[in-house]
């Protein structure tokens, strides 16, 4: 894809204009679940970088009051047998309900008193109270980190602004098996339905917030995770935690 040339196209069209932000904003992170963050896994890949830049994101949320919202998808056994994306996309059938695979990656420090939705479809919208959780606090603007880009983080990212949400994303937080599906999600989500962002900016954001207390510093770019390599499936899984 020729990046200027497409983003011509766009610009002629309209798109591609920045968001309104907000004074309350919500971070929500989707499906940072050991299914998606773990390559010992089919469904899985190694989401080191984008895992510890949203660790740093939260540090950064949590001082300041932001409220946090992590999905995670998990299925029973019923909806294992019956479900059409499951028979489109067979490996989901390991994230089954009970099972590490759907667990938040520990990494990201899931604490008691943060929400947390359990899904079903890519969405973290579908199917579950998340919109009523979001008017429940006021919020006016939404950060999205996660995984996959190309799936269950752009669905989420286009579910939110239909809802009203002003959306950001930041590019070092998403993370997808594949760099070519993550790159072509991120161009089309900042074109369409949100900016994508560096989290260095997300950061200096949640930081100006009214009454947002506690500064973390910024990372040096040297010690920065640089963007998530293509990943391969790996075969590696107990056959108790293969794909149905």
């Amino acid at each position: 894809m020729d990046l200027a040339s497409t983003a011509g196209v766009y610009d002629r069209a309209g798109f591609g204009r920045p968001v309104q932000r907000g004074s309350r904003p919500v971070l929500v992170v989707v499906d940072f679940s050991y299914g998606f963050t773990d390559d010992r896994y089919p469904t899985g890949a190694d989401l080191t970088g984008p895992v510890l830049a949203t660790a740093r994101l939260l540090e950064v949320a949590r001082a300041g009051g932001v409220p946090v919202v992590f999905t995670t998808i998990a299925y029973d056994p019923g909806q294992i047998r019956s479900l059409a994306w499951l028979q489109k996309a067979t490996g989901m059938a390991a994230l089954e309900l009970g099972s590490r695979l759907v667990d938040v990656d520990e990494r990201l420090t899931p604490r008691t008193d943060e929400h947390l939705v359990v899904k079903t479809g890519a969405s973290a919208f579908f199917g579950t109270a998340l919109a009523s959780y979001l008017a429940s606090v006021r919020a006016d603007t939404v950060i999205v980190t996660g995984a996959t880009t190309s799936g269950c983080v752009r669905a989420t990212v286009v579910d939110a602004v239909q809802y009203g949400y002003p959306t950001l994303v930041p590019r070092d937080c998403v993370g997808d098996r594949a760099q070519a599906p993550h790159d072509a999600s991120l161009f089309d989500i900042n074109e369409k339905y949100g900016d994508v962002v560096d989290s260095d900016d997300v950061v200096a954001y949640l930081q100006a917030l009214p009454g947002t207390a506690g500064a973390v510093p910024p990372v040096p770019a040297a010690q920065r995770p640089g963007p998530p390599a293509p990943c391969h499936r790996s075969t590696t899984l107990s056959q108790a935690e293969a794909p149905a």
